[in-house]
């Protein structure tokens, strides 16, 4: 009942009667349960994806209108890339959204000081891109924009807990990128007088959680998880992990999507922290 009141409660244009979403990063795990939670609300659902992505499309294939042959039906899936400008631009023309959910990013902190340039152009320079490509559109004041940002931004800690004054201090260039891409928001939103929101998220796994493997590096929750699955099947006998006493606060991810939503239903754009509230060890996770 209290989500169904902030969203009677948000206003709209002439075009209130239309609820169509632009997602960057539809095929991670986020943009996945995005997905979900839009079309079961009506939403015309479009999805920016890259040419290498198009074969990593697993945690949407039940969104197809026929999943066997991939056609589509409320959900429209396009080629296109936050580092080409100009295809954002055709793509906000064609599809002419009501809102825009920016979740396409180099988000590996540790594969961001290998990448760091690439990370740079993607994940700042590509906020950039959109929220420019909206103004070059004409559409500042009938396009509500969500930037994914992250507990990342806090990096050196200055004070426990978090909130949204805490001042930032990245240690990563995945934790600088984003940094750009948080001012450059709440620049636009003064400058430009958009509705432009930053959702500060803490960590949020899922089933759907990717797995990376490199020289050994994986998302630690999916480690662990695949890890004890591997072990009840007799098919690893152990496994390492870091500092056992290291906290996090972990959400789950259809939870955080939601959050992203209500926050584009406000009256006024406005900055959140999305997060649990409560720290839990490596070790308890183990356990």
């Amino acid at each position: 009942a209290y989500f169904s009141f902030i969203a009677d409660m948000a206003t709209g244009d002439d075009r209130s009667n239309r609820k169509v979403a632009l997602i960057s990063g539809i095929t991670g795990q986020d943009g996945s349960y995005l997905a979900e939670f839009l079309l079961a609300k009506g939403y015309e659902v479009h999805g920016i994806i890259r040419r290498s992505s198009s074969f990593n499309t697993g945690r949407i294939e039940h969104l197809y209108k026929d999943p066997r042959t991939h056609q589509q039906g409320s959900m429209q899936l396009h080629y296109g890339d936050l580092t080409d400008s100009l295809c954002l631009v055709k793509l906000i023309r064609q599809t002419n959204p009501t809102e825009i959910y920016n979740l396409g990013a180099q988000s590996h902190v540790k594969v961001s000081f290998d990448l760091s340039e690439y990370t740079a152009n993607v994940d700042a320079l590509g906020t950039l891109r959109i929220l420019e490509a909206i103004r070059v559109c004409g559409l500042e004041d009938k396009v509500k924009f969500y930037q994914a940002s992250t507990s990342e931004l806090y990096g050196k800690v200055q004070e426990i807990p978090q909130k949204e004054t805490t001042p930032f201090y990245p240690r990563s260039p995945y934790g600088v990128a984003k940094l750009y891409g948080y001012w450059i928001v709440v620049n636009y939103r003064e400058a430009y007088k958009m509705f432009a929101v930053n959702g500060i998220l803490f960590n949020h796994e899922s089933p759907r959680r990717g797995v990376l493997y490199f020289q050994g590096e994986t998302f630690v929750t999916r480690k662990i998880s695949r890890s004890v699955a591997k072990i009840h099947l007799g098919q690893l006998e152990c496994f390492e992990l870091g500092n056992l006493d290291s906290k996090r606060d972990w959400g789950h991810a259809k939870d955080y999507v939601e959050a992203m939503w209500l926050m584009l239903q406000e009256k006024e754009p406005n900055d959140f922290v999305i997060a649990t509230g409560e720290y839990h060890s490596v070790r308890e996770f183990v356990e």
